[in-house]
């Protein structure tokens, strides 16, 4: 089963006279289980779509179903199944790590084990009693992980949880995102900070002015996009070791005294072989593989050149304002 599925999403607001086109005609497919990466640059439609999922705003056209049930309604249902943080998460500072919790619990009518299971998963008993104010940020995204967690939802929906973390930070997130879908949860997480996603993501889908130009696994997106491994070798004369690989049909290049060779791991022996029969000996010899980060700037970058206009100009004013007018 889906537990999301878009089907030609488009949203706009109008804001003094001016139509702004946060989504645009938006397909998407999220299956259930793993983590699945929503990547985008800041204004590509994330935090829209998102809120378009959970009923915080109203899609100017197109559908949303959520866990099987058609947004808005079918919302009651699948949001009882459903844990979110969207945007910077709303807690007391003033008040502990656990009576935040437990305020929370009691709004759902759920009971004061679910607080203290929430508050285990996250790595937060120790410092649960600590008020709110004393938290890291990166514990504060944790707390705010451990509220999502209190209905014991099927599905995670999570807007920028690594947004301003350190490096230390970033990977206590990145690991308990794991965790939780090896747990058998299926996590749908927003970001833009392509490495930690990489490393974490089953799927990807990568948005660009409001549409979807890429979907698929890690590898197929890249594969998708017309880039492959290449292999990366250091020689004593590369201008000759440059004529013994082209002399034999290789695509090279020169690189800081290296050579990129566009060929595949299957083709090392070819290299190695055209480069001994010149007497350029191999010091160096790696594959060199395109990353995600490489699809997704090349896949943006007219967005992040500034020639695609921002598109999330909608504040949660807007949304709510939508949603009950």
């Amino acid at each position: 089963m889906n537990v999301i599925e878009i089907d030609g999403l488009h949203k706009s607001y109008r804001h003094r006279a001016k139509r702004t086109v946060a989504v645009d005609g938006l397909d998407l497919a999220v299956p259930a289980g793993g983590v699945y990466g929503f990547l985008g640059p800041n204004g590509s439609g994330k935090t829209t779509t998102i809120r378009c999922i959970l009923g915080l705003a109203r899609a100017t056209s197109g559908s949303v179903r959520l866990l099987g049930r058609p947004v808005p309604a079918g919302l009651r249902d699948a949001v009882a199944r459903t844990g979110a943080i969207v945007e910077t998460p709303a807690l007391f500072p003033t008040m502990t790590g656990r009576e935040n919790l437990r305020l929370l619990a009691r709004i759902d009518g759920i009971g004061p084990a679910a607080v203290d299971d929430s508050l285990d998963t996250v790595g937060l008993t120790d410092r649960a009693d600590d008020l709110v104010k004393r938290y890291s940020l990166g514990m504060r995204q944790r707390l705010a992980l451990a509220a999502a967690l209190l209905k014991d939802p099927e599905l995670l929906i999570l807007d920028e949880p690594a947004n301003g973390l350190d490096p230390a930070g970033m990977r206590e997130v990145r690991n308990l995102l794991r965790r939780l879908a090896d747990d058998g949860r299926t996590v749908f997480v927003s970001s833009h900070i392509l490495a930690e996603i990489e490393s974490t993501c089953d799927r990807v889908a990568i948005l660009s002015a409001g549409r979807c130009v890429a979907e698929g696994t890690v590898d197929d997106v890249v594969a998708r996009a017309g880039h492959r491994s290449s292999i990366l070798v250091r020689v004593a004369d590369p201008d000759t070791g440059a004529r013994a690989l082209r002399a034999v049909g290789l695509s090279v290049e020169r690189l800081d005294g290296a050579l990129r060779v566009h060929a595949s791991a299957e083709h090392a022996a070819d290299v190695t072989r055209a480069l001994a029969g010149a007497d350029q000996w191999v010091t160096e010899l790696r594959l060199e593989r395109f990353s995600l980060e490489d699809v997704f700037l090349e896949l943006t970058s007219l967005q992040l050149d500034g020639q695609s206009p921002p598109a999330e100009e909608a504040s949660l004013a807007h949304s709510i304002e939508e949603v009950v007018g």
